[in-house]
């Protein structure tokens, strides 16, 4: 059951945003090195190696993130509707400058690290105070340490 105003400590906080980048991190490898495989072994422009890399890190991220990182028992294909809807706004906006910055000469990695800083920040603030705000530690992991 969601609970309404959630009110965390400022120790919560801060263990919830080590876990999000810890979480990040992990997913930032798995984008880097499949971006890496696809923009080094094949012919593509920019756009699509980051788009591939960037749904294998999504996919990732959401799933350690809503487990671990807010404990949230709500409703997963809402949740990832709301994911999705955050990277229908994230995804062009960074394919745009993406391939606009490395068309006028900046390097593909240079952008790609730039462009994750960026993911890392925005998505946490969307999870924490939309996708998750209702629901932060309501499955059973955070029930049973609570409980």
């Amino acid at each position: 059951m969601a609970e309404k105003n959630i009110k965390l400590s400022k120790k919560e906080n801060r263990i919830q945003v080590l876990k999000f980048a810890l979480f990040s991190v992990s997913a930032g490898v798995i984008q880097t090195i499949s971006f890496t495989l696809l923009n080094e072994s094949l012919d593509w422009s920019y756009w699509p190696c980051y788009l591939i890399a960037l749904t294998l890190s999504v996919l990732w991220n959401f799933t350690l993130n809503r487990e671990f990182t807010f404990q949230s028992a709500n409703n997963v294909p809402l949740a990832m509707a709301k994911v999705f809807g955050f990277y229908c706004v994230f995804t062009p906006l960074s394919v745009w400058w993406g391939s606009a910055l490395t068309g006028a000469g900046w390097n593909e990695y240079l952008v790609l690290f730039g462009t994750m800083a960026v993911n890392l920040t925005t998505e946490f603030l969307y999870d924490r105070f939309f996708v998750f705000r209702d629901s932060i530690n309501t499955n059973k992991r955070a029930r049973k340490k609570n409980g």
